[in-house]
């Protein structure tokens, strides 16, 4: 008999497809067989991805970009991809279906559904997304990353956590050295969207640190294309040794070695923050849907891990004297790396694993 089949759908961000990756990972371990279902832009992702992962790609269909006759064509899109995806399902016989948000959810979600297969989302952020909200009162269960998180009248959420994958795992409560007179990290991470002013603002703000704390600062930066090469110059002619690149893929490392983190609020960054414990000034992004990264740093936020600088008033000054009050007191940012890591689920994956696991037994 064939091993069990997991099909996981996962859309396009690091927020959907970091806590697939880890639930993936689990349920190979033991001795299921796992599909992956995404989009071009959750597949840029998809390396971390164990290798015997079955990685489908799906035509994207979301009405939020792409001109008039390209919204008007969406319906059909998604009609089409629903359709394709009952056929294959009817042949894969999948146990579970499990769905982390994101618009190539909609397939899988929606075949699963017609089949009357076990279905469950995981909702990474503290509001639903727009996908998984569809999907909350057609599943079996709904897990929630962030808690609370505000969910539609009448659907009963579960508070998981929201997985990390393995290799954050691996650096669960990383010895923190705290900041002193010798070489110190500076992670900044701006996420897929959003991360431009992070890269106006942050270089300088570093700059703009006092000559004793800064004469020790090593920076590693994530910014977009079009930024790269400004933001490379930047830190150049100020002299401060900095790594840019569009995308790190050993940020578990670089996380883990970083005195302070400067980043977006996004789930999987709040999961990796509390689970490593570190110290972070966040940066919730505006256009966020229902504003939904605030929701997500209110706990490292209320805990005393992070402190929370909204767009309006994200300043050069402002950051800069944030960022070497953090630096200049060691017990201070000792505190906010155990406080970081006092709100972190190492679990969540397990618990995960056990209501998937949950799921695929049938009833007595």
């Amino acid at each position: 008999m064939a091993d069990p089949l997991l099909i996981i759908a996962a859309g396009g961000t690091g927020g959907h497809m970091f806590p697939a990756q880890a639930l993936a990972e689990a349920m190979l371990e033991r001795g299921w067989r796992v599909k992956l279902s995404t989009d071009a832009r959750g597949a840029r992702y998809t390396s971390g991805f164990p290798h015997a992962v079955e990685i489908e790609q799906v035509g994207s269909a979301t009405f939020a970009r792409g001109g008039i006759v390209a919204k008007a064509l969406v319906p059909f899109r998604i009609i089409g991809g629903v359709a394709s995806a009952v056929l294959k399902m009817l042949r894969d016989k999948p146990r579970v279906v499990v769905g982390f948000g994101g618009y190539p959810t909609i397939p899988a979600m929606s075949a699963a559904w017609v089949l009357r297969k076990p279905t469950m989302i995981h909702e990474q952020n503290g509001v639903l997304g727009r996908v998984n909200k569809i999907f909350s009162k057609r599943v079996n269960k709904v897990a929630c990353g962030t808690w609370p998180t505000t969910l539609p009248d009448g659907v009963d959420g579960v508070p998981v956590g929201n997985p990390v994958r393995g290799a954050i795992l691996e650096r669960a409560g990383a010895g923190y050295i705290a900041p002193g007179d010798y070489p110190m990290s500076i992670l900044v991470m701006g996420g897929s969207q959003g991360a431009r002013i992070l890269s106006d603002v942050v270089p300088p703000a570093i700059s703009a640190l006092p000559s004793e704390i800064r004469r020790n600062i090593r920076v590693s930066h994530q910014a977009r294309e079009e930024d790269l090469a400004r933001v490379a110059q930047y830190y150049a002619d100020e002299g401060i040794p900095a790594d840019v690149q569009t995308f790190f893929n050993d940020v578990p490392t670089r996380m883990s070695e970083a005195q302070l983190v400067v980043t977006r609020a996004g789930a999987s960054s709040i999961a990796d923050l509390s689970v490593i414990g570190r110290p972070s000034v966040l940066v919730p992004y505006a256009a966020a849907a229902s504003d939904h990264q605030t929701a997500n740093a209110k706990q490292l936020v209320e805990a005393g891990a992070s402190v929370m600088v909204t767009e309006a008033d994200l300043h050069v000054d402002s950051l800069s004297e944030q960022i070497a009050a953090i630096l200049a007191d060691p017990n201070l940012a000792l505190r906010m790396s155990q406080a970081a890591l006092s709100c972190g689920k190492p679990d969540a994956t397990q618990t995960l694993v056990d209501m998937t696991l949950e799921l695929a037994t049938p009833a007595p």
